[in-house]
């Protein structure tokens, strides 16, 4: 009899199966608790798990039992403090549900139900049915390149794909198919001449027949070509379609003196969301960091995030530095290519209508999908209205409004 054991790792030695299926009977409880704590998540723990609560109330489930059954007749009690209509009030704080408030004697309940789930679980729920705007369509298909494979050998090809070694191998076939009888005549011939000179009285008559014979042979063995057009193998090569599983995304972010820490902060958890999502979806997800104030510099996360680096707002610059380092290390027709830009929205203004101009003619044909949020508590800038006409173009565009940290996950 078979045995099957089941040596995947459990958390807290726990049934992995058991837990599963919890999660999936309370998987709305659960995203709903997620939505309401990712905007308080910190920036260094946002790849860990999390811990969530259900609620009591939502853990039970629904039983079967025999009912009394038959047709009976009974006397209830009635109340002297209740009438038809009355509605009761709710119980003051402490009875029922033991969730603060006022001490009471009476009541009793139970508190939610809390557990941990891992990073896995946390990322799968967290971005379950979630979609950006426009990438369905568009964004999320894989760009399929072909790369030419070895298919065998064909018979037709060009002299650069001339395999020798196959070739000189099916002459020699061919020769040895096409000479083998005539090597043999030759032989039987020679050994028959041989015979007749070691006889006591050769004919010699004989031996002139025998001699114009074998040279008729070895001009016919001569006449055989060494090597023949039908001889020839090309190696073959078909395109085999295989899919870019590669992006890059160029987070943009505005460092200058109007954006404050809180500002920031939320920036950095929007691109941090964005990674993450691309990250499900594609094998290898390269990361190029772009902070700017009146200049650009590609920086590393760490600087990316923490650099005290401030100045005036010139966007146009990180936008010109995005488009070179495309040009120079990830082509399109490589590349699944991501943009992501955060900013108040405060930009000189002479700058906004170049913006929009580089992003039309330079960036957006060869990105995939590319992504503004204006994070401001203000009215919009310049920015946003040079912006907005970009979007009603572009598909592979879109822009959002950002005001505080509970709107980063809906965006």
């Amino acid at each position: 009899m078979a045995q099957f054991i089941d040596r995947r790792r459990q958390s807290g030695k726990k049934s992995t199966v058991n837990r599963q299926r919890f999660i999936d009977r309370h998987k709305q409880q659960i995203k709903k608790a997620i939505s309401e704590q990712i905007g308080k998540r910190s920036i260094t723990d946002i790849d860990s798990g999390e811990n969530v609560s259900v609620p009591s109330r939502d853990l039970n489930e629904p039983t079967f039992r025999h009912g009394q059954g038959g047709n009976r007749e009974m006397v209830h009690p009635g109340n002297k403090e209740f009438v038809r209509g009355d509605r009761i009030k709710r119980p003051l704080g402490g009875d029922g549900k033991g969730q603060g408030g006022k001490a009471s004697n009476q009541g009793e309940g139970q508190d939610d139900f809390a557990f941990q789930i891992s990073k896995d679980e946390y990322l799968e729920l967290l971005f379950d049915d979630l979609e950006l705007p426009n990438l369905q369509k568009n964004q999320l298909r894989k760009i399929i390149k072909y790369k030419p494979v070895r298919a065998g050998f064909t018979t037709d090809g060009v002299p650069a794909n001339i395999n020798i070694v196959r070739s000189l191998k099916g002459a020699m076939a061919r020769r040895m198919a096409m000479g083998g009888g005539i090597k043999q005549e030759i032989r039987e011939l020679e050994l028959k001449r041989e015979q007749l000179l070691k006889s006591t009285n050769p004919s010699s008559q004989i031996i002139l027949d025998i001699d114009k014979e074998l040279e008729l042979l070895r001009e016919r063995l001569k006449k055989i070509p060494f090597i023949d057009t039908f001889d020839l193998r090309f190696n073959n090569f078909s395109q085999q379609p295989v899919p870019t599983t590669q992006a890059v995304m160029f987070c943009i972010m505005d460092v200058s003196g109007s954006m404050d820490r809180a500002t920031k902060d939320m920036a950095k958890r929007f691109f941090i969301l964005l990674y993450l999502f691309l990250s499900r979806t594609y094998k290898n997800v390269e990361v190029v960091f772009i902070r700017h104030h009146t200049q650009a510099k590609e920086v590393d996360e760490h600087e990316f995030f923490y650099s005290q680096e401030t100045g005036g707002t010139i966007v146009s610059s990180a936008l010109n530095l995005s488009y070179d380092i495309i040009k120079d290390r990830f082509p399109s027709a490589e590349w699944n290519i991501y943009g992501a830009q955060a900013s108040d929205g405060d930009n000189w203004h002479d700058d906004s209508p170049i913006c929009r101009q580089i992003l039309s003619q330079q960036l957006l044909p060869h990105m995939r999908y590319f992504a503004y949020v204006e994070i401001t508590k203000r009215s919009h800038q310049s920015l946003w209205s040079q912006y907005q006409q970009l979007s009603d173009t572009y598909e592979n565009f879109a822009m959002q409004h950002i005001q505080t940290q509970a709107d980063i996950y809906p965006v």
